[in-house]
């Protein structure tokens, strides 16, 4: 099979008691019409997604990013979703998309047409980029912040900010603002000067030998890669820990790192126009590390 790959996909209820559901499934050609024009994931961003890594046939961390779908689900108010169907969509995909190379699989759900009966779902494959630059020699990073204080996912649940939405006007213009600093990426900070995330990424610190990051709340997703980066540190005897890290602590950290599914591990080495301390040797263990990952 050629890719891109797309899959329609029938939601199922959450309690369900299929176990077969291939009749749910529809294969269309990638470049056909497949969204009707009152679709919400493209009138209002009204859905959520996650990306996961295909890399030599193996899908990697599918059960964390199931279980994030369906925390989504719930923070948004969607139909939760049936993790069984997910399971066996993204078997499905896999069975019939290249065997070799890296490759990212997204999958979406979104709250389908206005007033319409049912949710919408879909499944898309494609090459991934070619990150082999930027995981050897790392990246340059600005701060930004984002307009919010440390706790406001909680004070204010209705700005979904603990969920993956669809809608990421903000990441991508924070992103953009970084090109236009002369930067690769950025490090969102709270207002009251707190790091959160990366708009694509999780941020992991090395502080005198612990490896550190944000504590996973309301405001900050629990990075699926950085799970399987900490599990790897922990397994080769280093210390790992979750909690609030100011924007000093960043700026004193001996090593960062943004962590995203098919990025994987990336150094940094230059935060704010200033040169940033970096291990190459153990970046390079990472990512052959998160590269051979067979856990799903």
């Amino acid at each position: 099979m050629t890719l891109p790959f797309t899959l329609l996909i029938d939601p199922e209820p959450a309690d369900s008691p299929r176990t077969d559901f291939v009749d749910t499934f529809h294969e269309i050609d990638s470049g056909a019409p497949a969204l009707r024009v009152a679709e919400l994931s493209t009138q209002r961003g009204d859905g959520i997604f996650e990306t996961l890594s295909v890399v030599d046939g193996r899908p990697h961390e599918v059960e964390p990013h199931i279980n994030r779908l369906v925390n989504s689900a719930q923070i948004c108010d969607l139909p939760v979703p049936n993790p069984a169907q997910w399971r066996a969509a993204i078997a499905y995909a896999v069975e019939r998309i290249p065997g070799e190379g890296e490759l990212a699989l997204k999958f979406v759900l979104s709250r389908g047409v206005e007033h319409g009966p049912a949710p919408t779902a879909w499944l898309h494959a494609t090459r991934a980029a070619d990150f082999r630059a930027v995981r050897e020699n790392g990246i340059t990073v600005i701060t930004l912040d984002r307009g919010y204080p440390r706790g406001v996912a909680e004070q204010a649940p209705w700005l979904l900010m603990g969920a993956k939405t669809l809608s990421y006007a903000v990441n991508m213009a924070a992103l953009r603002e970084a090109k236009r600093r002369g930067a690769d990426d950025t490090i969102f900070l709270t207002h009251d000067g707190y790091v959160m995330e990366g708009p694509t990424s999780s941020v992991v610190l090395r502080i005198d030998g612990r490896y550190l990051t944000p504590a996973p709340s309301g405001a900050i997703l629990h990075g699926t890669t950085q799970q399987s980066m900490f599990e790897f540190l922990e397994a080769n005897g280093a210390a790992t820990e979750y909690r609030d890290i100011t924007v000093d602590e960043l700026r004193a950290a001996d090593a960062a790192w943004l962590v995203s599914s098919v990025r994987l591990a990336v150094a940094v080495t230059e935060l704010d126009g200033e040169a940033f301390p970096h291990d190459t040797e153990l970046t390079r263990a990472l990512n052959e590390a998160l590269l051979d990952r067979t856990k799903a």
